[in-house]
């Protein structure tokens, strides 16, 4: 069942109550989240979530008995990692009802069963020492409390265990792709409304207000945006050894982020399978090059970052 929209007046209420804004507007997405962001539990994403795992933890010790996701929406990194071999048991949180109901389905229709609990980060409803692995995908950004959340992460993974976060916004890769992301809404928008493409371009004034809307409470919902090094200092802090960070999309940003945006602002049925392509080809294209120009370029500028680390092994309770 589809969750409900959120009005102009939920909106409003949720810019003075943040877990109220996480929880409507991952809800929200819940059931239109893996069209949204091009998910998939087939061989494209399973290389994707598998690729981004080795590349900054490595490929020892898989699979992972037990693993815990958190911030998990709809299960994309925890059940492609599945697949991919990398974990086996497979538990999910996340602070939306919406999700975790999403995650478990996605998993049933995989053919296998998840334990999925609805939880903040900072408190995570496990005991001590109860996985091997923690992941997260692009969530650590949403968490008002990392450094509290990270400390979750260590207590409930047994000693030796890993911690794995993807996907997380660096502050000025962020800021590169807000920017050409806002200026290919305004062009695609206006563009659409000129009476020869208004017909066959332009989405519906509804879909583009519930768009805006969208937009409004996920400007409400990323709390952060994180430097390398100092995102390394708080997993750290936190109690972590063997702390790294990997940065990667350059180029494959700058051309991403407006071509996701061009998804939603165009009348999807002109869009079709060979665009589709083109997005994913490009894409693929730019990354490897992003991957050469690492040895230049500054990991500052690049829009992602992950980051792993260890729960001490002689360290019995955090």
């Amino acid at each position: 069942m589809a969750e409900p929209i959120p009005t102009a007046a939920d909106v409003e209420r949720a810019w003075h109550d943040n877990t109220l804004a996480q929880v409507l507007y991952h809800d929200w997405e819940a059931d239109t989240y893996d069209q949204k962001w091009s998910i998939s539990f087939d061989e494209r994403c399973i290389t994707y979530a598998r690729d981004r795992f080795e590349a900054v933890a490595g490929s020892a010790g898989w699979p992972y008995e037990t693993a815990l996701e958190i911030g998990a929406g709809t299960g994309f990194f925890s059940l492609n990692l599945k697949q991919a071999g990398v974990v086996d048991e497979v538990h999910v949180t996340d602070i939306s009802p919406g999700m975790v109901r999403a995650a478990r389905r996605n998993a049933h229709m995989l053919g296998f069963e998840i334990g999925g609990q609805v939880a903040p980060a900072e408190r995570l409803p496990f005991g001590d020492a109860s996985f091997d692995l923690v992941v997260g995908h692009a969530v650590i950004h949403h968490i008002p409390d990392v450094e509290l959340a990270f400390r979750e992460m260590l207590r409930v993974l047994r000693p030796g265990g890993r911690i794995v976060i993807c996907g997380e916004p660096t502050r000025i890769g962020d800021r590169i792709a807000r920017t050409l992301s806002r200026a290919t809404w305004w062009t695609a928008t206006r563009l659409t409304r000129l009476p020869p493409l208004a017909q066959s371009w332009g989405r519906p004034a509804e879909e583009l207000d519930e768009s805006s809307r969208a937009a409004a409470l996920e400007a409400v919902v990323d709390l952060h945006t994180f430097d390398p090094a100092t995102l390394a200092a708080t997993v750290r802090r936190a109690g972590a050894e063997d702390v790294r960070t990997v940065t990667e999309e350059l180029t494959a940003a700058w051309f991403g982020w407006p071509v996701r945006t061009l998804e939603y602002a165009l009348n999807p049925d002109r869009l079709g399978w060979r665009w589709a392509m083109f997005a994913y080809r490009g894409w693929l294209g730019l990354s490897a090059l992003d991957r050469q120009l690492s040895r230049v370029v500054p990991e500052e500028l690049y829009y992602n970052v992950s980051v792993t680390g260890r729960r001490p092994a002689d360290v019995e309770r955090m």
